[in-house]
């Protein structure tokens, strides 16, 4: 039987996310959740930080073999984004530069000449059998610019998935950070 707190969802883009009418039309828009304990904390920013911090190693290899195909096109690197970051700077989480913060939602991304994406990390309160509980929910949507964003984006969302659903998946296995 599966565990109800390490089960990945996938889910509609939630209505009170800002992202779920970020753009009239995104090419790509999805949305997964996970049941957080009782005790985990409540911070996106701080739940966003660890969830990139503990991501699995094929994660990274996965992000170097995607740097080392679009740099031809002129795109942004994780390399290059990461070079970028002053030390201490709190204006981005990872690799993905901080638009919005609120008390349950961090909204990050990036702007590239071939798309601009958007990822809410966000908490909410869902009604269950046994009452209700609280969920994180990751949700992304994507606006492509030309040919080679909307490419981009077919060849890239199905290891976009992988890794979203890997990510929440080993965040609930390690435990998450507590109150």
């Amino acid at each position: 039987m599966p565990d109800a707190n390490r089960s990945v969802l996938s889910v509609a883009l939630p209505a009170e996310s800002g992202v779920a009418r970020l753009y009239d039309a995104p090419d790509l828009a999805d949305a997964y959740a996970i049941r957080l304990p009782d005790n985990a904390i409540d911070d996106p920013e701080l739940l966003a930080r660890f969830l990139f911090a503990h991501q699995a190693k094929w994660v990274a290899k996965l992000l170097g073999l995607r740097d080392a195909l679009v740099t031809r096109f002129g795109l942004k690197t994780s390399k290059e984004l990461r070079a970028a970051i002053s030390p201490g700077a709190r204006d981005r989480v990872d690799i993905f530069r901080i638009y919005t913060r609120s008390a349950r939602e961090i909204i990050l991304g990036e702007n590239d000449s071939h798309l601009d994406f958007r990822l809410s990390v966000l908490q909410q309160t869902r009604d269950t059998r046994e009452g209700s509980a609280r969920y994180l929910t990751l949700s992304t949507v994507v606006q492509c610019h030309n040919g080679l964003g909307r490419f981009y984006i077919v060849a890239i969302a199905p290891f976009h998935r992988l890794v979203v659903r890997s990510t929440l998946r080993r965040a609930a296995l390690i435990g998450w950070p507590t109150i």
